[in-house]
């Protein structure tokens, strides 16, 4: 993957995980592009269920693009049982407004239906950008999360499901597929349908060339951002034994890699560390995650040692 500092473009703010009253959310759509723009996002994917109890919906969210604002059509889709019995989440940004109805017609598996993978694969060959959901909240198991062969990312925090559930995480299992050779990206997200403080937690900061859907979606697959809740990343590079990385003020910065492997530096208004890379010697990926006073995390996507 190449390295989103290096890319062309600048950063631009989004979600990509929400819901609006055209599923189980309590805001219509334009409310929730308002509130998103307000807020200081730079674009939004409205990401509603798409099963036959709320009509498949993919939301129509051209007419609330404006200037500095934009949005991507996409849709959380559900189909198959995962290995505990529940239905699979797959998050989709980027699908065609006219992507094919699942047989899903509600949120528990039906015979017949395709498998959790099979509708993942058909949404990235529709053009999405494809990211396993909520691996904790889900109770997902390692042997599902790898057959989403399709999948371009995890989504490693999910702030609506820290804050209504507390697991909102999915590092562990992103950790165990990146160890397992699966090159994935990570994002953060909200998943808000506000009807709790769900909303403005967790985002990505996607470098493209121009603030549209088409350069967005190259950006993502192309893992040119990272995830965040406010602190910013503005450099992560290796040079020789090395890992620098630049960032705003900040008190921890940690690297991350294979099984236990992880280094920590500490300070106050850290705005960059080196850290030696020789504990990583068995690990054929790194990543790094920085902290504020206030606790807040940003994450990197892995960075491939090859």
């Amino acid at each position: 993957m190449s390295n989103a500092f290096t890319a062309p473009g600048r950063f631009y703010r989004g979600n990509l995980h929400t819901h609006s009253t055209l599923s189980d959310g309590r805001l219509e759509p334009a409310e929730v592009c308002r509130r998103y723009r307000a807020e200081g996002y730079d674009f939004i994917a409205l990401t509603d269920h798409f099963v036959g109890l709320y009509g498949y919906p993919i939301a129509d969210t051209l007419p609330f693009r404006s200037e500095g604002f934009t949005t991507i059509l996409g849709a959380e889709l559900h189909s198959g049982a995962m290995r505990n019995g529940e239905i699979w989440h797959i998050l989709a940004v980027g699908l065609p407004a006219d992507f094919a109805e699942a047989h899903a017609p509600h949120f528990g598996p039906v015979e017949g239906q395709e498998s959790g993978p099979e509708i993942a694969r058909r949404a990235r060959e529709a053009g999405a950008f494809v990211s396993v959901a909520h691996p904790q909240w889900g109770g997902l198991q390692f042997e599902d999360a790898m057959a989403i062969e399709a999948a371009h990312a995890v989504e490693i925090y999910n702030h609506g499901c820290a804050v209504e559930a507390g697991r909102g995480d999915g590092w562990h299992m992103a950790d165990l597929m990146l160890s397992a050779g699966r090159r994935l990206t990570a994002i953060a997200t909200d998943d808000a349908h506000f009807a709790s403080p769900d909303a403005f937690g967790g985002w990505v900061m996607v470098k493209a060339e121009e603030n549209a859907p088409e350069p967005l979606l190259e950006a993502l697959k192309a893992g040119h951002f990272y995830a965040t809740q406010g602190p910013e990343l503005r450099d992560v590079r290796i040079e020789g034994k090395e890992i620098v990385v630049e960032c705003s003020a900040v008190e921890r910065v940690i690297v991350q890699g294979h099984a236990s492997a992880a280094l920590c530096e500490t300070g106050r208004s850290l705005t960059g560390a080196r850290i030696k890379l020789a504990k990583f010697s068995a690990s054929d990926w790194v990543r790094v995650t920085v902290l504020d006073a206030a606790g807040r995390a940003a994450w990197s996507n892995p960075v491939w040692r090859d």
